[in-house]
């Protein structure tokens, strides 16, 4: 077995549960899109904060940098991005979003690299590309106006950063708390951002049906999902990781299928099977040694803490619009 078959195994569940949230949100449609964000980070960080506490994990000695880094990835890849999606839905149709935010394949294949003082493998980026066709064929390219484009490429900026930022502090925290940390951060920040644009009326009690749909995507698609994510992020590094970013509309498609609320049409089945087609390709690479084993090693350490068990398409709203971190 390889040593990447692990954590490519768990970036494409974390994926996958990312892309089930599609049909959940559903349930969820009536309740305030910011106040539910909040809900579901703040079920996910008690989790991950009550392993972090049961597994009894050394304690981490943050410097001013470390703090910033947090805070960056919560404003950013979690509220900052919610927010530009919410927003996009206004100016721009579902598709045309996700096929902005599909663009995450090959943004890290081309960035991330670069954050470690590499240049970018020619194999990677064209398997990047070969998945971010397939998911853009999978969700069509719909349509919008140049501010739905914009807030669209905010969205996108939003999920670049829920993993680069994410990187240096890999080491030190390892994943659990990675995960946890931003997602406890993130929630006063979007109960301030949907009280600021909704009012008051935006913290109401969700209802028993809206309760265990957030459930379901706290524990799933936001605790378990962001730690497999980020776990497979440490291993594999950015631009291999990216990959399987693709794989959220096949979980969309997956679900729907399996619950009876749609069919699989040409475009789906193709846009599956060429995001497939990327990530084979991507992953027949060995991974380079700068980026996996760099991200790696200093958190050996940490794969003892690590219990498998994360974004709707990730973060619950993502799944309203092609549905995300």
């Amino acid at each position: 077995m390889s040593s990447s078959t692990i954590p490519a195994a768990g970036a494409a569940a974390a994926m996958l549960l990312v892309g089930t949230s599609t049909a959940v949100s559903a349930k969820i449609a009536d309740y305030p899109v910011l106040s539910g964000q909040a809900l579901r980070y703040a079920l996910a960080a008690a989790i991950l904060l009550a392993v972090v506490r049961h597994r009894r994990l050394p304690r981490a000695h943050l410097t001013p940098r470390d703090y910033l880094l947090l805070l960056a990835l919560a404003a950013t890849g979690l509220a900052g991005f919610n927010i530009f999606l919410v927003e996009a839905t206004r100016h721009a149709s579902p598709a045309m979003i996700g096929t902005v935010v599909g663009a995450i394949p090959i943004v890290l294949a081309l960035v991330g690299p670069l954050t470690e003082r590499r240049r970018p493998a020619a194999r990677t980026v064209g398997a990047a590309a070969v998945v971010t066709l397939g998911a853009a064929v999978a969700a069509g390219l719909g349509g919008g106006s140049l501010r739905g484009v914009l807030l669209s490429l905010g969205a996108l900026g939003g999920e670049v950063a829920f993993s680069l930022l994410a990187l240096p502090l890999l080491p030190k925290l390892g994943p659990i708390r990675v995960a946890a940390y931003p997602a406890a951060l993130a929630v006063p920040i979007l109960l301030t951002a949907s009280i600021a644009l909704d009012g008051t009326n935006s913290l109401r009690l969700p209802t028993l049906t809206e309760a265990v749909a957030f459930g379901y995507l706290g524990v799933l698609v936001t605790a378990t999902a962001f730690f497999l994510w980020y776990d497979a992020l440490r291993r594999l590094g950015a631009a291999h990781a990216g990959l399987f970013a693709g794989l959220v509309p096949v979980g969309a498609l997956v679900t729907t299928i399996a619950l009876g609320l749609g069919e699989a049409g040409p475009a789906d089945v193709a846009g599956a099977l060429i995001v497939a087609t990327g990530v084979l390709i991507g992953m027949r690479q060995p991974t380079p040694t700068g980026s996996a084993q760099q991200v790696g090693r200093p958190a050996q350490h940490s794969r003892a803490e690590a219990v498998r068990g994360l974004p709707a398409w990730r973060p619950g709203c993502k799944a309203e619009t092609t549905t995300a971190t």
